[in-house]
C-alpha cells in the first residue's frame, strides 16, 4: 500500500487579483506535491477559494451585482491563473460549494450542542480587510491591525463565541510532544508567548451585521464566521460529514503512512496553528502532521501593496520569460519560512547563472559534443576510466542523497542548490577533461567516451531531481538525451547507454541585464 500525502495551500480570498506571492505559495506545495509522486506517494493536492464575508459583500455592492456573481468572475481568474502556472492540483474548493456549506452547518450545530460554542455578545476592536476582532492590548498605535496594519474599528453586536480557553492546555501539550508541528520553530514560540501563555480567550464565531456566509441553522440570524467556515475547508473537501467519506477515510489521518500539511503565509499562521487544531480537536479528529508558515516575497520598499505600487503579478514573467523562469526563481531565490526579496536585478541574475550558464549551457554542449564525435549516441558506461570520472561520481551520488534530505525537509530551495552545485561540477569537469583534446587522440577514445557518458548521466540526475520545478524544461531535457527517467534510476550510470540524442531548442536564452531590468521595473508601474 502507498503512504499517502495530503498537502493544502490557504484557500484564498476572493477580493482581487493574484499576485506573485500568492503564485509562490501555489508553486511550493506544487512542486512538493510533483516531488511526492515522484518518490511513490499517493498524493492529494487541495488548493480553492475563501468566497464569504463582509468585505466580499461590500466589494460586490459597490459594483451593483450580487456576491455570487462577484466571487465567481474572481474565481475564473484563480483558475486560469493555476492553468498558466501549470499547478497539478486534484480539487478545487470553494466556500460556496453546496456540500461545504453542509459540512460547516453541521459542525457548527455538533459545537454548539457538545458545549464548545455558546452565545454571548461581541464588544471590541474589528478589521474588515482580515476578517478579524482584537482586543485593545492587541492593536498597534492609532487602533490598527496587528495583522496588515489597517484602521479598526469598533463593533458591538450579538455573537457565537468558540470555548478555546477549553483547550490551550492540550494544544500546549501537543506542541510539546510534536516537535516539528509548526516550522519555522519561531512561529510556534510566537503563537506560545503571544497568545497560548497569556490565556487563550474565546473566539467570535457568528456574524449579524452581513448576511453574506453559511447560516446558523439553530439561529439564522447568524452568518458562521470566516475562520470556521474557511478552515473546513480541508475536511470538507475530503467528504467529511457528506455521504461518501471514501477521501477523507483514505487522507485524513497522522502516523507513519500517512501525511497532513498545510503551506500557509506567516500572516495566517495564528488561525492555522492555534484555532484549526483546536476545531479539530473538539470534533474529534486527527490533527496535521505539519504546517509549515513561509514568509514574504517582498520589494525593495517593503511588503507589496497596490497603495505603493510595488506589486508583481506572475504573469508578466511568464509571457515574457515562460513558466519555468518563474517557478524556479519562487523556489530557489527564495528560502523556504523566510522572506524573501523580489528585484529584476535578483530575477535576471537567477535566470542567467542558473538556468543559461549552468543548466541550458551543460545540455548544449553535452549534446553537441555527442552529436560530433559519437554520431549522436550516447557511448557505453564503462566504470571510472579518469579520475575526475570518481569525483563526479561521488559527487553525484552525494548531491542525490542531499536533494532528497532537503526535499523531505520541504528546504526546497537548498534541494535545488545540490542540484546546481552538481551542474556547476559537470561544466567544470568539461573543463578539466577536454574532450576537445580528447578526441584528437585515438588512443583517448575510451576516455573520451567516458566523459561523454557521465555528461549525460549528470543531465539525467539534474532533469529528474528539477522536475518537480522546471515543468516544461524537463520533457524536453529527456527527449534531447534520447529517454525519460525515474527518481530510482538516477544511479544506475548504465542506463543511458545508447542513447541517441537530439539537438533542440535553446532551453534558457540569455537574458541583457538592462533591457530586462528597465522592462520589469517599468511593468510595476
Amino acid at each position: 500500500m502507498k503512504k499517502t500525502f495530503f498537502i493544502s495551500t490557504p484557500i484564498y480570498y476572493a477580493s482581487g487579483k493574484l499576485h506573485i506571492g500568492h503564485a509562490y505559495t501555489t508553486t511550493i506545495c506544487d512542486a512538493i506535491a510533483r516531488y511526492k509522486k515522484m518518490m511513490g506517494y499517493d498524493v492529494f493536492y487541495l488548493t480553492g477559494s475563501d468566497e464569504h464575508g463582509e468585505k466580499v459583500q461590500q466589494k460586490a455592492k459597490e459594483q451593483g451585482i450580487t456576491p455570487k456573481e462577484y466571487v465567481d468572475v474572481l474565481v475564473k481568474n484563480v483558475k486560469d491563473l493555476w492553468k498558466t502556472l501549470n499547478i497539478d492540483y486534484d480539487k478545487f474548493i470553494r466556500t460556496t460549494d453546496d456540500y461545504h456549506e453542509q459540512c460547516v452547518e453541521k459542525i457548527f450545530s455538533y459545537l454548539l450542542a457538545k458545549g464548545d460554542i455558546y452565545k454571548s455578545e461581541y464588544k471590541g476592536w474589528y478589521c474588515t480587510p482580515c476578517e478579524a476582532f482584537w482586543t485593545e492590548s492587541q492593536l498597534k498605535e492609532n487602533h490598527t491591525c496587528p495583522d496588515c496594519g489597517r484602521e479598526c474599528h469598533t463593533q458591538k453586536e450579538e455573537a457565537y463565541f468558540f470555548r478555546m480557553s477549553k483547550y490551550a492546555d492540550q494544544l500546549m501539550k501537543y506542541y510539546e510532544d510534536h516537535p516539528g508541528f509548526i516550522e519555522p520553530e519561531s512561529r510556534k514560540n510566537e503563537m506560545l508567548n503571544n497568545f497560548l501563555k497569556k490565556g487563550l480567550e474565546d473566539l467570535c464565531v457568528s456574524r449579524t451585521s452581513f448576511d453574506w456566509g453559511v447560516k446558523v441553522k439553530e439561529d439564522p440570524r447568524h452568518v458562521i464566521y470566516v475562520w470556521i467556515d474557511a478552515l473546513a475547508n480541508y475536511i470538507s473537501a475530503l467528504g467529511y460529514n457528506s455521504d461518501n467519506t471514501e477521501l477523507f477515510d483514505k487522507y485524513w489521518h497522522n502516523d507513519e503512512n500517512h501525511e497532513i500539511v498545510h503551506i500557509v503565509g506567516k500572516e495566517i499562521v495564528r488561525f492555522h496553528v492555534i484555532y484549526w487544531p483546536i476545531m479539530l480537536m473538539a470534533l474529534g479528529l486527527p490533527l496535521p502532521t505539519k504546517i509549515y508558515a513561509h514568509g514574504w516575497i517582498v520589494m525593495k520598499g517593503g511588503k507589496m501593496s497596490k497603495s505603493k505600487g510595488n506589486v508583481f503579478y506572475p504573469e508578466t514573467i511568464i509571457d515574457r520569460y515562460g513558466l519555468d523562469a518563474l517557478r524556479y526563481f519562487v523556489t530557489s531565490a527564495i528560502p523556504f519560512g523566510q522572506d524573501g526579496l523580489f528585484t529584476p536585478e535578483l530575477f535576471i541574475e537567477n535566470f542567467n547563472n542558473d538556468l543559461v550558464n549552468n543548466y541550458g549551457n551543460l545540455v548544449s554542449r553535452s549534446v553537441s559534443m555527442i552529436q560530433k564525435y559519437f554520431n549522436g549516441v550516447v557511448p557505453n558506461y564503462d566504470g571510472c576510466v579518469l579520475e575526475e570520472d570518481t569525483s563526479l561520481e561521488e559527487e553525484i551520488k552525494t548531491s542525490v542523497k542531499n536533494y532528497q534530505q532537503y526535499f523531505d525537509q520541504f528546504s526546497i530551495h537548498l534541494a535545488l542548490k545540490e542540484i546546481f552545485n552538481l551542474l556547476d561540477k559537470a561544466n567544470k569537469y568539461i573543463d578539466d577533461t577536454k574532450p576537445w583534446a580528447l578526441a584528437k587522440v585515438s588512443e583517448d577514445v575510451n576516455k573520451l567516451a567516458s566523459v561523454m557518458n557521465h555528461l549525460i548521466n549528470v543531465i539525467k540526475v539534474a532533469t529528474v531531481c528539477l522536475q518537480p520545478v522546471l515543468v516544461e524544461t524537463a520533457p524536453k531535457v529527456f527527449t534531447q538525451i534520447g529517454n525519460t527517467y525515474t527518481f530510482d534510476q538516477l544511479l544506475d550510470f548504465s542506463n543511458v547507454n545508447g542513447n541517441k540524442v537530439n539537438k533542440g531548442e535553446v532551453l534558457f536564452p540569455r537574458l541583457d541585464v538592462n533591457k530586462e531590468t528597465e522592462y520589469l521595473l517599468d511593468s510595476m508601474k
